[in-house]
């Protein structure tokens, strides 16, 4: 009682990283519903084969590969406004989404949605880089994870009892989750102040050439993203036949891990580096979309998809890097910049592997992920075990020295 009574002081919890922590909380009441409920509402509602489920995800990742365009509307808000303003889209994206139980109407609220999701997601990321500092960073993302899997954790939860036992109509539990969201972001505009970061942030795109590694290490952590996102999930459904509330309860059982494990890997990413981090998190993944490939068994299945949701919480090794590396005037455009890189290949593999690859067998996809794996770990190979401005890669340095700030 007491620590409760602790974390509910002002003073405790109105800070920039605690409203960083409920906007974190605030965005899986939207889009973990939107997730837990898409491939059922799909299937049952809108008849999606694999072929339109994946223009969906290809149509959801176009958003994402627009991120950078979020630089445009620095010059007219801040980015804590942009961020709550993307959350307000998202929240609506998936209010409405349960209205248009068509094809088309599922491919409109998705893109809404989406837009909000991922210049949410640039913000997030750029306001974390802001304002905490390099050794705190991969602890304060760790805490992140957590809060979003807390919530997400309440959401499946909830939705779980409402399908089994109220029997809720798809379309008020989309409703009621993207009201929710909306309502966190007037709380957030009416208790916190418009923290400031040290370094005033370039308001134009910035690509430098001693990044490339980080943008690598982007572009194909977006390749990897979507084999998860768009294929793991809809094998359960297509091929062993899952329902909604069984796909919601692995859903409860990848975050109720999550609540606990993303802050020990924040902690274990600040204390060992990482270089350690992402080759585990790749040694890892091999091992995991060569599963998906070869399983035929239900339960085999949902262990793979569990273990394969655990190594996403590596994925701040990746910004914890490139906040290393970077100049502090570059983070804003470079969260942008990043995003779009990451969702290059996300728009592309959706449509192109549910179209020629799934159609013709499943387990042709989970290999290619495996392949995609063994990329990323060479290239994690290649990051030096105290990366910092000019010590950026192990081989392939463009330069000794960063570049100066434009």
């Amino acid at each position: 009682m007491q620590a409760i009574t602790h974390y509910l002081k002002p003073e405790v919890w109105r800070t920039p990283q605690g409203c960083l922590i409920i906007l974190a909380a605030a965005m899986p009441l939207s889009f973990a519903t939107w997730m837990s409920l898409l491939n059922n509402f799909a299937v049952e509602r809108a008849a999606f084969t694999g072929a339109e489920i994946g223009i969906l995800q290809s149509l959801r990742e176009i958003p994402g590969l627009l991120a950078v365009s979020a630089l445009l509307l620095l010059f007219v808000m801040k980015e804590r406004t942009l961020a709550l303003f993307a959350m307000v889209l998202l929240g609506l994206g998936v209010a409405l989404t349960g209205a248009f139980p068509s094809v088309i109407g599922l491919y409109a609220t998705t893109v809404l949605m989406s837009f909000g999701f991922h210049y949410y997601e640039t913000m997030q990321m750029s306001l974390t880089l802001q304002w905490v500092n390099k050794e705190n960073a991969p602890k304060a993302m760790g805490r992140q994870i957590s809060a979003r899997s807390m919530t997400s954790l309440v959401a499946y939860a909830l939705i779980w009892l409402v399908l089994e036992f109220l029997g809720l109509d798809y379309a008020w539990i989309y409703a009621i989750a993207g009201a929710l969201t909306i309502a966190i972001v007037f709380f957030v505009i009416a208790a916190f102040p418009n923290y400031e970061g040290q370094e005033a942030q370039h308001k134009k795109m910035v690509l430098r050439k001693r990044y490339w590694l980080f943008y690598a290490l982007t572009f194909m952590g977006g390749a990897r993203r979507q084999i998860f996102i768009v294929f793991a999930g809809f094998m359960m459904v297509q091929k062993f036949g899952y329902d909604a509330a069984t796909i919601t309860l692995l859903y409860l059982v990848n975050h109720a891990i999550s609540i606990w494990l993303a802050p020990k890997i924040g902690g274990y990413i600040a204390k060992w580096g990482e270089r350690k981090a992402l080759i585990c998190e790749y040694l890892g993944l091999i091992a995991v979309f060569t599963g998906y490939a070869l399983v035929q068994e239900a339960w085999i299945a949902a262990i793979l998809y569990v273990i394969d949701h655990l190594f996403f919480a590596f994925a701040i090794a990746q910004k914890s890097y490139f906040q290393k590396i970077a100049d502090p005037k570059d983070i804003a455009s470079s969260s942008g910049v990043s995003f779009s890189i990451n969702h290059i290949a996300a728009v592309v593999i959706p449509v192109l592997f549910g179209v020629f690859l799934w159609e013709q067998n499943s387990g042709w996809v989970f290999a290619a992920g495996a392949i995609m794996a063994v990329i990323s770990l060479i290239l994690a190979l290649n990051v030096p075990s105290d990366p910092k401005p000019g010590n950026e890669v192990v081989l392939g340095k463009v330069s000794a020295l960063p570049q100066p700030a434009e």
